[in-house]
């Protein structure tokens, strides 16, 4: 299937710095994805979920969003216990796994170097998030996991941060009608230290749900 370069490009190297370190990676790694990673999901859901990157020895290896390594598995397992996701598990791209109603995607396409993306580089992977935001349902809801994610979310809808505060389980009326929710970044660090518990996580997914049954 050919490439939809405006929503995705797998051969993007826009960004120098990450284009080399993704070809070092793959000199290092040859076995692993180590290109741009697609979202993935149904191609028309209801809810878009937003993340900041690939991680080096999870989406970076797998070439499918938050599977395979720890970021992941408060999410899938969220996923499937309110019905998106067949499975609570995302092991690889050959799983079998299937999103109904939700796709993942991320801020920034390729792993940055120390999991930490350059603000220009943010930038420049804005135009396919925002293509990817403008081919939703009228009625699909934006999920930013972390404040990077919730920044690219509101750049790609040319609005200004300062009238959308990102906090932990806020909701924001977007001007188009449809809702920007936030979440504290399910990874290892936030799930460990507590920042973020399952409890508070499955909290969000219920108002996001909640919310769609009233709309």
């Amino acid at each position: 299937m050919k490439n939809d370069t405006t929503h995705f490009d797998l051969d993007c190297r826009r960004c120098p710095r990450l284009s080399t370190f993704l070809d070092e990676v793959k000199i290092r790694q040859p076995d692993y994805h180590a290109r741009p990673v697609p979202p993935f999901g149904d191609p028309h859901p209801k809810l878009l979920i937003v993340g900041l990157a690939p991680g080096m020895h999870g989406a970076n290896r797998s070439g499918r969003p938050f599977t395979g390594d720890y970021a992941g598995v408060l999410l899938y397992e969220t996923l499937h216990k309110f019905g998106y996701a067949s499975a609570p598990v995302s092991v690889s791209k050959d799983d079998g796994l299937v999103l109904t109603g939700c796709r993942i995607t991320n801020a920034v396409k390729c792993l940055p170097p120390e999991n930490k993306p350059e603000t220009s580089e943010v930038k420049e992977c804005n135009g396919y998030l925002a293509a990817e935001i403008a081919s939703l349902p009228g009625d699909a809801a934006i999920l930013a996991l972390g404040n990077v994610a919730h920044a690219a979310v509101l750049k790609a809808l040319c609005l200004k941060a300062a009238d959308y505060r990102f906090g932990h389980d806020v909701r924001h009326a977007l001007p188009d009608g449809r809702m920007l929710y936030d979440s504290y970044h399910c990874s290892r660090y936030n799930t460990q230290t507590k920042r973020l518990t399952e409890a508070m996580f499955h909290a969000v997914f219920a108002h996001i749900q909640n919310d769609s049954k009233g709309a």
